[in-house]
C-alpha cells in the first residue's frame, strides 16, 4: 500500500515538472519501420476514478494538462476500481504504403477503447478485451490488436481506455502488418511445437503407464497436461480455442490450472523418487503443503477468486519439489533424481527470468522474447529431463529384475539339485523295502510248500487211518477239519498280514495295489445282495460311463460306486482312505491323527476330519461289528450296512 502510495505522490510531482518542462515526446514512424514499443516516457496516462469520463472529455483541451507522465518501464493499472485512459502521440514523415496495427499484449486485460484518427479530423471507436466473446474480435490472435485508420504525414494522438479488475501491463507495440502476419505465424508456430511436444509427453507415458501399470506415469501426465492448461490459459490460447464463447471462464482457468500443476508436481515428486521410504520427513512437509494448497484453492475458488492472481505463491511448492530432489540425490544418492534436479533447475530459472521480466528488470540483458516465454522453456526442459529421470528409473528397475531373475535361476538350479539328490535317497530306499517285500514273499511261499507237504502226510496216516476202529475214524474226521483249515490258511495267505498288527501301508497296499481293486471290493460289497435303483427301484443294470458304476436301464441313472459309503466325496486316494479305516478300526478308534498323519503322508487336519467320520461309525455299529475280528473293518464302509 505505502509502495503505491508513494508512486501516485511521485507521478504527482513529476507531472508539474513535466508541464513546465517538456511536453509529450513523439515517436516518429518510417515507412520501413516494422515495429515500435513505446516506452515509459512515450507514455501518459490519466486516471478515471469515477468511470464516467468520455472521449469527448478526455481530449478536450481542458484534460489535456491532466494526463501525466508514466514512470514504470510498463504502465500499470495501480487502482484496479478505476479506469485509465492513456495517449501516444506519433509523428509520420511521410504516409505509410502498407497497413499497420497498434497491439497489446497483456491477455488478461478485461476491456480495452481505442480511439484512432480517421484521417478526416475524427476518431474511429473500436473494442476489444478478454470480457468480449473471442469472435468478435477484429483479428482472431490471442492478444488484442487495432486497426491504423490513417497514415498522414504529420503528427497524430491515440487514447486508450482500460478496465480490468486484474492489475495488467500496458504494453502498447506499434506493428506493420506484414510484421504481424510473421511474428504471428513464428509464435503460432512455437506454441504448436511447445504443445505438441506434451501431447507427444502425454501420449509416450500413458502407454509406458498401461505397459508397467507404475502411478508415477499416470501423475507426470496430469503433471504435464495441467502446464499445457496453465500455458494456454495465461497465453490466450485456451480463449481462442477452447472457450471463446465463455470469457467468464478466463477468471477460473489459470487458477485451477495452477493447483493442479502444483498438486500433481508435489505428488509426482513423491512417487519418482520415492520420498515416504528414503525421506519420510520431506514426505511429511510435502503432504501438508498438499493440504494448504487445497484449502487455499477452495477459498480462492469459493469464496474470492481475486486471490488466485497470486501466482508467485507457486514457488513455495517449487521450493519444496526442487529441495526434496536435491537431498534425494545427494543425501541417498538416487540415481534418477539428478535429471529430476536438473529438470527443476531450468524450470527454477525460467520462473525468476518470468518475475525479472514482469517487475521491467534487466531488459536489455535478458531480451523481451526470452523474457516472456522463459517459463514457457523452463517447462520444456523441465518436462524433457523428467522424462529422462523416468527412463533412468526404468533401467535401474530392469538391473534390479534381471538381478533377482539371476538369482532364481540360481535357486531352481539349487533346488534341481537338491530334488535329485532326494530322488536318489528315495529310489534307494525304494529298493531296499522291496527287496524286503520279497524276501518276506519267498518266506511264505516255504511256509506254503512247508503246509502242502504236511497235507500230504496227513492224507497218508488218513488213508492208513481209515481201517481203524470209531475211535480212529472219530479222529480221521477231526484231521479232515483240520486239513480244511490248512487249506483256507493256504489261501488265505496273502491276507494274513491284514488281519496283522501293525501293518504298514506298502504291505496293505498288497490285497488293495490299485483304485480298481478298491472299487471292486466296494462294487462287491455293496451289491452283494443284487442291484436296485435308488431312484426307480429297478433290478436290471448295465455298465456306467466309469468302471464299477451301474446305471439304470430303466430311467439311466447312474450310481457310482462310491455313493452310499464313507468314501464318497473323500479328497485322499482310495487305497490310503481304506488304510486309514483299517488302522482306526485295528487301534479300535485310539490311533492319533497325528500318527496317521505321519503313516498316510496326509495332513493331519485331513486325518482328523476323516478319523472324526469313522469313529462314528464305528460308536454307531459296535454291536455290529462286536467279535467280528480284524475283518470287520469292511463292516464300516456301507454307510447303511
Amino acid at each position: 500500500m505505502f509502495k503505491r502510495h508513494f508512486k501516485i505522490l511521485l507521478i504527482i510531482g513529476f507531472s508539474f515538472f513535466y508541464k513546465n518542462v517538456c511536453a509529450q515526446k513523439a515517436v516518429t514512424i518510417a515507412d520501413n519501420m516494422k515495429e515500435h514499443m513505446f516506452k515509459a516516457d512515450e507514455i501518459i496516462c490519466l486516471e478515471d476514478p469515477s468511470n464516467q469520463l468520455t472521449f469527448a472529455t478526455v481530449c478536450s483541451a481542458s484534460y489535456q494538462s491532466k494526463f501525466i507522465p508514466n514512470i514504470s518501464f510498463y504502465p500499470k493499472n495501480y487502482n484496479r476500481s478505476s479506469a485509465y485512459w492513456y495517449r501516444i502521440k506519433v509523428s509520420f514523415n511521410k504516409e505509410l504504403k502498407r497497413p499497420a496495427v497498434i497491439e497489446f499484449f497483456d491477455q488478461i486485460t478485461d476491456y480495452i477503447e481505442a480511439y484512432l484518427p480517421d484521417g478526416k479530423g475524427g476518431y474511429i471507436k473500436s473494442f476489444a478485451g478478454a470480457d468480449l466473446y473471442f469472435p468478435n474480435r477484429l483479428y482472431q490472435h490471442k492478444n488484442f490488436e487495432f486497426t491504423i485508420n490513417s497514415t498522414k504525414v504529420g503528427e497524430q494522438f491515440y487514447y486508450f481506455r482500460i478496465k480490468s479488475k486484474d492489475q495488467v501491463n500496458v504494453i502498447i507495440v506499434y506493428r506493420s502488418i506484414d510484421r504481424f502476419i510473421g511474428y504471428a505465424l513464428s509464435e503460432y508456430f512455437t506454441f504448436g511445437f511447445f504443445y505438441g511436444m506434451i501431447v507427444i509427453f502425454s501420449f509416450h507415458n500413458l502407454l509406458m503407464f498401461i505397459a508397467v501399470k507404475r502411478r508415477q506415469y499416470l501423475f507426470y501426465i496430469l503433471y504435464i497436461l495441467s502446464v499445457g492448461l496453465y500455458e494456454m490459459s495465461s497465453d490466450g490460447i485456451a480463449f481462442q480455442y477452447l472457450w471463446p464463447n465463455h470469457p467468464v471462464w478466463n477468471e477460473y482457468a489459470y487458477g485451477i490450472a495452477l493447483f493442479f500443476l502444483s498438486s500433481f508436481g508435489l505428488i509426482f515428486t513423491k512417487e519418482l523418487l520415492h520420498v515416504k521410504i528414503k525421506a519420510p520427513a520431506l514426505n511429511k512437509a510435502i503432504n501438508l503443503i498438499l493440504v494448504i494448497r487445497l484449502l487455499f484453492f477452495l477459498v480462492c475458488l469459493f469464496y474470492n477468486n481475486d486471490w488466485f492472481k497470486y501466482k508467485f505463491l507457486e514457488f513455495i511448492p517449487l521450493s519444496l519439489c526442487f529441495f526434496t530432489g536435491i537431498y534425494i540425490w545427494w543425501k541417498k544418492q538416487y540415481g534418477p533424481a539428478r535429471f529430476f534436479v536438473l529438470g527443476y533447475f531450468f524450470l527454477y530459472v525460467g520462473f525468476i527470468i518470468k518475475i525479472v521480466h514482469i517487475l521491467g528488470w534487466s531488459r536489455t540483458i535478458i531480451g523481451n522474447v526470452l523474457g516472456y516465454y522463459s517459463l514457457s522453456f523452463g517447462f520444456l526442459l523441465e518436462m524433457l529431463f523428467l522424462s529422462f529421470a523416468i527412463g533412468d528409473q526404468v533401467r535401474l528397475l530392469k538391473r534390479k529384475k534381471e538381478k533377482v531373475q539371476k538369482q532364481i535361476i540360481t535357486q531352481m538350479q539349487l533346488n534341481a539339485e537338491l530334488k535329485d539328490k532326494v530322488n536318489l535317497e528315495l529310489e534307494t530306499k525304494v529298493e531296499e523295502r522291496t527287496r524286503e517285500v520279497q524276501q518276506k514273499s519267498k518266506e511264505l511261499q516255504q511256509k506254503n510248500i512247508t503246509i502242502e507237504d504236511q497235507n500230504e502226510e496227513l492224507l497218508a496216516i488218513n488213508s492208513l487211518l481209515e481201517q481203524q476202529a470209531e475211535e480212529i475214524s472219530r479222529m480221521n474226521i477231526l484231521l479232515e477239519t483240520d486239513n480244511i483249515t490248512l487249506k483256507t490258511n493256504i489261501e488265505k495267505v496273502t491276507n494274513a498280514r491284514i488281519n496283522a498288527t501293525e501293518l504298514d501301508f506298502e504291505e496293505f497296499s498288497q490285497k488293495y495295489p490299485d483304485r480298481d481293486s478298491c472299487y471292486k471290493f466296494l462294487a462287491d460289497m455293496k451289491w452283494e445282495n443284487g442291484y436296485s435303483c435308488v431312484k426307480c427301484n429297478n433290478l436290471t443294470y448295465c455298465n456306467g460311463k466309469l468302471p464299477f458304476n451301474r446305471r439304470c436301464t430303466k430311467c439311466a441313472y447312474e450310481e457310482s460306486v462310491l455313493q452310499r459309503t464313507i468314501f464318497e466325496n473323500s479328497r485322499i486316494p482310495i487305497n490310503k482312505a481304506f488304510y486309514l479305516v483299517y488302522l482306526i478300526y485295528d487301534h479300535k478308534g485310539a490311533i492319533s491323527s497325528h500318527k496317521l498323519s505321519e503313516k498316510l503322508g496326509i495332513r493331519q487336519s485331513t486325518c482328523w476330519t476323516y478319523a472324526s467320520k469313522v469313529k462314528k461309525i464305528m460308536e454307531e455299529r459296535k454291536k455290529d461289528i462286536k467279535g467280528i475280528g480284524k475283518a470287520g473293518w469292511s463292516r464300516l464302509v456301507l454307510e447303511k450296512y
